[in-house]
């Protein structure tokens, strides 16, 4: 699970209250790094640093450098997955970028500039987070003129699903009223497969007595083969195997340099699980990977996260790798330590927790690189293993990605907040404690929610008993976890926050997201569907309506414009213990239709009159919703024999200099 881009935005706006291997080439610049890149349409484009680079050893350095090619060298497969025409889109891009030397100051040039980098941006023709279609400002015929002078033209089926509206509308659907594997855009079912086809067809292969069942159609497409449903696996001598094979290329790299034999030991799992798309062997992976905790280096690769299936069952790939911040994850290792404790006192039926938390480990770490669904707009933090059985009697790992966090940190600005906020009270404590608590937040969403709570014994995993609502729940209840806990003095005596304020400043932000900021990542007359924001909406608005009785917040309108005033911090934090202990009474006995009831009453609909509200307010502060990252590219120097005996870090790339570079470099399926 990822506290991702997704849902970053509530800490967002709290935190802010090609190259040569020669060494000449590999001179690093000196002087802080610019954070802002650049800005268009909805999105905001920063660089990162690295501070802990130069301290790590040769062997580390190429560690990471191989874990990053690998990374890399699937990034194609995240363009495909999200949809059929998006390798063919992007290649026609790169050809234009890279050959067109016509008129690039008309207005029909800047449209299109625009629209490629959109599509750059979120791995294909539908935008990153509404899932919607990005349409282009330009004509067809300006973009056959493109194509006709750089000689690369598309398919006339490429061209009509970019500029026909209703052909690949829309990414994914969640809209229970449609057959929803029909209506998505996604590539992740073959042509003519329906959603009851799917979801018969894995009704059959669940087995209820499976103690340690694998995450089923997690790492295939399935398709109609003479008809009848077929699994085509992602693996070598598979479907994507030109580019996994090329992950496995550099996966054996990393192994030779691996910092100790467990993360070795698990490394080479994961290598067999690409070759033969074994899902026990993913599961036997994880294990692995979840026990190796001790080194600097960490890493995540595969098809992990589910949210871009409407069904939630078939996973992006991704990779992000990561270096270890030693000081600042010792500070919060003291959550992991008191895993036990927040489970034995949360709210949750005492069937509902879990007798022993095993395992969970949390650490704060520096990104060196990342690819696929993870980039170019990033987590700021994840918790995996998904497999539930796994994370019970093995545990999991959770970290924040303090280099990003720092990164929007320095771009943000406090105008939302100053602007939403219902007082100056209000305001003061944001400034003075939203960074931390937007950060305590997130680690308390990691590490203590995403490992709380049990299943029921003969209950199937979320995923198949909560379907569509599965993530949207599971992020609702790590959240809750997080808000219910920051309130709580063993915080002050962990000594992990110096003051309750700090907990009544995340209650501030959430509650104004959920109810409101958040909107303005949509364009009027959409509903929330993206399961992030669903969860935001859901908790905010549940809580809203059932502490109306006692005033617990009030909605204030004053001026023409609604603020959200919480009048009593206690009650509402009882609300959000109430709402966890029935989200998770939901989630461990799999009450679909609960769960479909609190998600479709409280998490889709979209109050017009506040939507519109929120865009005119949110417009004169010209501020992107949406952030994401140009990332540094690993430059090897080598010796006289060809060894390599260092490897600088540039991040000196312009947006669609690094797609380019890109393209160029790391692209096997097109």
């Amino acid at each position: 699970m990822k506290l991702h881009n997704m849902i970053a935005f509530t800490s967002l706006l709290a935190l802010s209250a090609a190259c040569g291997s020669n060494e000449d080439a590999a001179k690093e610049s000196t002087g802080p790094m610019e954070t802002t890149v650049e800005r268009f349409a909805d999105v905001q484009i920063l660089r990162f640093e690295v501070p802990s680079w130069n301290k790590l050893s040769l062997k580390q350095k190429e560690l990471v450098y191989y874990l990053s090619m690998a990374g890399l060298a699937g990034r194609d497969i995240n363009y495909d997955q999200n949809n059929r025409f998006n390798l063919e889109i992007r290649k026609t891009l790169e050809a234009i970028h890279e050959k067109y030397e016509g008129d690039k100051n008309s207005a029909e040039w800047k449209k299109f500039d625009e629209w490629s980098k959109q599509v750059f941006f979120s791995n294909g023709i539908h935008h990153h987070y509404s899932m919607e279609k990005i349409q282009p400002k330009f004509s067809s015929s300006y973009l056959n003129k493109l194509m006709t002078a750089v000689e690369h033209n598309l398919s006339p089926e490429a061209v009509d699903a970019i500029f026909k509206p209703n052909l690949e509308k829309k990414r994914k659907v969640k809209n229970p009223d449609v057959d929803m594997i029909v209506a998505s855009a996604n590539n992740f079912y073959g042509e003519g497969v329906t959603q009851k086809m799917v979801t018969d067809y894995y009704s059959k292969k669940l087995d209820l007595a499976d103690t340690t069942p694998v995450e089923l159609g997690l790492n295939s497409t399935l398709v109609l083969k003479n008809g009848k449903l077929h699994e085509d696996v992602w693996k070598s001598k598979g479907k994507y195997g030109a580019a996994i094979d090329q992950i496995i290329f550099w996966l054996r790299k990393a192994v030779k340099v691996a910092e100790n034999d467990q993360q070795a030991k698990a490394l080479k799992v994961l290598i067999d699980y690409y070759k033969t798309g074994n899902l026990k062997k993913w599961d036997e992976y994880n294990i692995l990977w979840a026990e190796s905790t001790n080194g600097d280096i960490d890493y995540i690769n595969g098809f992990i996260e589910t949210y871009g299936d409407a069904l939630g069952k078939r996973a992006n790939y991704e990779s992000i790798v990561q270096i270890n911040d030693f000081e600042a994850s010792k500070r919060m290792a003291t959550l992991a330590k008191n895993a036990q404790w927040f489970e034995d006192n949360s709210p949750l039926m005492p069937e509902h927790k879990k007798k022993k938390v095993v395992g969970v480990s949390y650490k704060v770490v520096e990104v060196a690189s990342e690819s696929g669904d993870a980039a170019p707009s990033t987590p700021i933090g994840v918790n995996l293993p998904n497999n539930n059985w796994i994370r019970e009697d093995y545990g999991s790992k959770s970290v924040s990605l303090g280099n990003i966090i720092e990164a929007y940190n320095k771009a943000g600005g406090p105008a939302v907040t100053e602007e939403f906020a219902n007082d100056q009270e209000e305001i003061d404590r944001a400034k003075k404690y939203g960074a931390i608590a937007a950060k305590m937040h997130t680690a308390l969403h990691e590490v203590v929610g995403h490992a709380s709570g049990q299943i029921n014994k003969g209950v199937g995993q979320p995923s198949e008993t909560l379907e569509n609502y599965a993530s949207t729940l599971e992020e609702a209840r790590a959240d809750l976890v997080g808000l219910y806990y920051i309130m709580d003095q063993k915080m002050v005596d962990l000594k992990l926050i110096e003051t309750l304020e700090v907990g009544k400043a995340e209650y501030d932000g959430y509650i104004r997201n959920g109810m409101m900021t958040q909107l303005q990542r949509l364009e009027m007359g959409q509903n929330v569907e993206e399961e992030h924001m669903q969860n935001r909406q859901l908790v905010s608005s549940w809580v809203f309506e059932k502490g109306q009785k006692d005033k617990v917040i009030e909605k204030i309108v004053r001026n023409g414009k609604t603020y959200y005033d919480i009048k009593d911090y206690n009650k509402l934090r009882k609300l959000f213990g109430e709402l966890l202990r029935e989200i998770q009474r939901i989630t461990s006995e799999g009450d679909y239709k609960a769960g479909k009831a609190l998600v479709e009453t409280y998490g889709v609909k979209v109050d017009q009159k506040i939507h519109a509200e929120v865009l005119k307010r949110v417009k004169p502060l010209n501020i992107a919703p949406y952030n994401g990252f140009v990332y540094p590219v690993f430059v090897p120097v080598m010796d006289h024999t060809g060894k390599i005996k260092d490897i600088k870090l540039e991040n000196k790339q312009t947006f669609i200099e690094q797609m380019l570079y890109y393209g160029k470099n790391h692209s096997f399926l097109y």
